[in-house]
């Protein structure tokens, strides 16, 4: 064993509980990565083995060879198929069945009248297929539907909705549709796909309320004979089928299936929660950085020793990185063992709020192991590499010196960097927000202000600790003025250790700005776009809700009440070859209800082939009034529209605004997303709005909002993600709270001499114990104050980011009271974090500690 292996080693065997802090901190930090990756695995893993059980009987999928995609949108919108086709499959030689497969929007109503699910996921209903092979759902209580009215429900539908066998509810289709449960369901061994509602009907319901017309279906599953597989299936009935028509086999489908899940959530989901892993390992890098620092200052004497001694700088510098890397590995390793846990209670939690986590065993790559064991064993010896090197520098004079508290400041070298840094990242920023919009340009002055933060971090903590500390003077006499002088007498450290404070306070300040500013924009775009008093929807965030039956606005428009009611539907096509979602409405009404802007043109001309667009759009498509462009529907079918009408603003109505009669050829489901409404003059929002709620009910009671209502519940979503965002971000807010105890501990282990003459000269233990607090409590005070200072620039430039990158109007909103709570909490982490050290100090022996060398 080397020289600095063996003082390493012995170094870890005396400070047990100086290297606590580093090793906690690594250990949270690797066990959230690998628990984050664990869990898309097995969350892949499982949906995987669900599709693939669920359509383990399917050999074969027949269905519309194009679809339609609209930006942003997933796997596109097909054109159904002929139902009859099902006969000429049956008829191929190795096709054991065949049976069509509908399937459209449909959103049951609990026990309660309200709607299950509809918040993200698709609620759907489709057809009840006989042939158990076929059908992904397997009947696990009850019956298969036998005739009108009667459907079978996903167990995990009705455990939500509180529903059981024999209930009689409502299916919105978006037409309501008196039903009856006479059966439960699992899909692929589990209660539902996720939070996906399914509702099999009968199929004559089915082509009744699921399709445009009877005799079609969304496709059509088929089952091989013995000794026939998928591949030789599909070569075999792709010569039959009709132009437009594909065969894939069961295991392309299911895979496909699985890549929608993946696309939709699992991606965006892991890759949500491997920001904040990455942010919780930032964090950690500070707090084991400021440890290793500290404790090379401490230890001066020792190196110092260890250097009159013989020994080289070389192995001063590798024991320390030596007994990094110790920590490091061991840290590495039980985070690893810390994040197969985390997955474990992910696994465990997740049916507890509501998303059922397939069931099975975890799912652990070599990959989830190998990345947060790599991350882990860089990260802490890259951190104590500037302590390393400052350690194997250490003069054997110093030995001589009385003590070896570190008292260094902030350089000029440090300064002039620092500010460099800030000059460039302010230009980079508003250049890239305000001069010439590029998202890059943005993110790169983003990053160098965080890192221009932390280079002037012991520059600005002088001057910020004198001014937030200006009042402890007055109000807590000399135990506050010893507290500002035990803050102020180490800028680098008090910078350092509320450097990882500052950035957890960062981010949370960054979302909570960002989330301000997209209600306020909500608000915004309600407020200028919805003229009307009251507006009917059905709760969609993220459009997974069945709609509104279009036959709603017109009898909310025979109320004597009401003056216009107008519903917005919605549907895909190409135009010019290129994927958009159509507004389809009463365009007259529209304007009356919504304020659109400049309108060149009329919209009371549309008729059944013309068509209105936004500015922005006709500048993309060069298109005025009078021109004519090409749109190509889901059924394939293509038509010549005219502009008729170019209007200036597009938050609610859309960019394309086409008549239900010209919609109406080539609807499968029509629905409306919205309908608006407009009292008559003299007409109160109370009397109005329990009028449209009479007509409501029998629509099945979709929700009746006033306008400021409805703006609320648009932005709910936003909500539900600041709320997911705090709970991660506490990690990164606990891991710096560790890093300052950590400080502090250390910081009383070199004052102990300081402390009992203190003690000696009649400071009392709970003098003594408020002012190590009060420290605490100032370093957090820096660290809240500049984290809330650069999340609230950070907010900015994402705010005016998003802006540039879109053509809609944007609201800039600044939320005091929500910053406010966020600086409170960093303060009270601040004196949690005190409290231990605090206690040590005071607990100290007088005269051992004036004693200590």
């Amino acid at each position: 064993m080397s020289a600095s292996v063996r003082l390493s080693v012995s170094s870890l065997r005396a400070h047990k509980r100086r290297f606590a802090g580093t090793f906690l901190a690594v250990f949270l930090g690797v066990a959230f990565l690998a628990g984050t990756l664990v869990m898309g695995d097995t969350l892949r893993a499982s949906f995987d083995s669900m599709f693939g059980n669920a359509t383990s009987g399917t050999d074969a999928v027949v269905r519309s060879a194009d679809a339609i995609t609209t930006p942003g949108g997933s796997q596109g919108v097909r054109r159904p198929v002929d139902a009859d086709l099902v006969g000429t499959l049956e008829r191929v030689p190795g096709v054991a069945a065949a049976v069509p497969d509908i399937e459209g929007a449909g959103q049951l109503l609990g026990a309660d009248g309200e709607p299950i699910g509809g918040q993200g996921p698709p609620t759907l209903a489709g057809n009840w297929i006989t042939d158990p092979q076929l059908n992904p759902y397997e009947l696990a209580e009850g019956r298969a539907p036998e005739k009108s009215g009667e459907v079978v429900v996903n167990r995990g539908t009705a455990e939500r909705g509180d529903l059981k066998i024999g209930d009689t509810t409502t299916l919105r289709t978006p037409e309501p549709v008196q039903v009856t449960i006479v059966g439960l369901a699992t899909f692929g061994g589990e209660d539902g796909m996720a939070q996906v509602t399914f509702t099999g009907m009968t199929q004559a319901d089915a082509e009744k309320y699921l399709t445009a017309r009877p005799g079609e279906a969304t496709g059509i599953l088929v089952r091989a004979g013995p000794g026939v597989g998928e591949q030789e299936l599909v070569d075999r009935l792709t010569p039959v089928l009709p132009k437009g028509v594909e065969a894939l086999t069961g295991q392309e489908s299911a895979e496909e299936n699985t890549e929608m899940i993946s696309s939709q959530f699992l991606s965006v989901f892991t890759t949500f929660l491997l920001v904040f892993s990455g942010v919780a390992l930032l964090v950690a890098t500070f707090s084991i950085h400021n440890t290793f620092a500290i404790v090379v200052a401490q230890r001066t004497r020792e190196h110092a020793l260890l250097r009159a001694l013989g020994a080289s700088r070389r192995q001063i510098t590798a024991a320390t990185l030596v007994e990094a890397g110790v920590v490091a590995v061991t840290a590495s390793a039980a985070g690893l063992a810390g994040g197969i846990g985390i997955a474990a209670g992910l696994q465990a939690l997740f049916p507890a709020i509501g998303f059922p986590f397939p069931e099975g065993d975890l799912v652990v790559k070599a990959l989830s192991l190998v990345l947060p064991l790599a991350v882990g064993i860089v990260v802490c010896p890259a951190s104590a590499l500037l302590p390393a090197v400052r350690a194997g520098r250490t003069a054997p004079l110093a030995a001589l010196r009385e003590t070896a508290v570190d008292s260094s400041g902030a350089s000029r070298v440090r300064a002039v960097t620092g500010t460099s840094l800030a000059a460039l990242a302010v230009t980079l920023t508003l250049t890239g927000v305000l001069v010439s919009p590029s998202v890059w340009l943005a993110g790169s002055g983003a990053v160098l202000a965080l890192a221009s933060f932390v280079v002037l971090g012991p520059v600005a903590s002088t001057t910020a600790v004198r001014v937030l500390g200006g009042p402890l003077d007055r109000l807590r006499g000399v135990t506050g003025g010893l507290a500002r002088r035990n803050a102020l007498r180490s800028p680098k450290r008090t910078a350092a250790t509320a450097s990882a404070l500052m950035i957890g306070v960062a981010v949370v300040s960054l979302f909570t700005v960002f989330g301000a500013f997209l209600r306020a924009t909500m608000d915004q775009t309600v407020s200028r776009s919805f003229a009307g008093d009251v507006a009917v929807s059905t709760p969609s965030f993220g459009g997974g809700g069945s709609g509104l039956r279009p036959e709603l606005a017109g009898a909310i428009g025979q109320l004597p009440e009401v003056d216009t009611a107008v519903g917005l539907g919605s549907g895909v096509a190409e135009v010019e070859g290129q994927g958009r979602p159509l507004t389809v409405t009463d365009p007259a009404a529209l304007e009356r209800t919504f304020d659109l802007g400049a309108v060149r043109g009329s919209l009371d001309a549309l008729g059944t082939d013309g068509i209105a667009i936004t500015e922005k759009e006709a500048d993309k498509q060069d298109l005025t009034i009078g021109d004519t462009a090409r749109l190509t529907f889901t059924d394939g079918r293509s038509e010549t529209f005219t502009v008729r009408a170019v209007y200036g603003q597009s938050e609610l109505a859309g960019d394309y605004v086409i008549t239900r009669p010209a919609w109406a050829p080539h609807r499968i489901q029509d629905s409306d997303t919205l309908v608006a409404v407009s009292f008559k003059d003299g007409v109160s929002t109370d009397a109005g709005k329990a009028a449209v709620e009479s007509v409501a009910a029998r629509y099945g009671n979709p929700d009746v909002q006033t306008r400021d209502e409805y703006a609320q519940s648009s932005a709910g979503g936003i909500d539900m993600m600041l709320t997911l965002v705090y709970a991660l971000l506490a990690l990164a807010v606990l891991i710096a709270l560790l890093g300052m105890a950590n400080t502090l501990t250390l910081a009383v282990h070199e004052r102990i001499r300081e402390l009992g003459l203190l003690r000696a000269v009649g400071q009392t233990r709970p003098q003594l114990r408020a002012m190590v607090r009060w420290e605490s409590v100032l370093v957090a005070a820096f660290g809240t104050v500049g984290g809330l200072g650069l999340g609230a620039f950070l907010g900015w430039v994402l705010v005016k980011a998003s802006d540039g990158a879109s053509d809609s109007a944007f609201a800039f909103a600044m939320p005091p009271v929500q910053l406010a709570v966020v600086a409170l909490v960093g303060l009270a982490a601040g004196a949690l974090a005190g409290l231990r050290p605090a206690r040590r100090a005071a607990r100290l022996d007088v005269l051992r500690a004036i004693a200590t060398e």
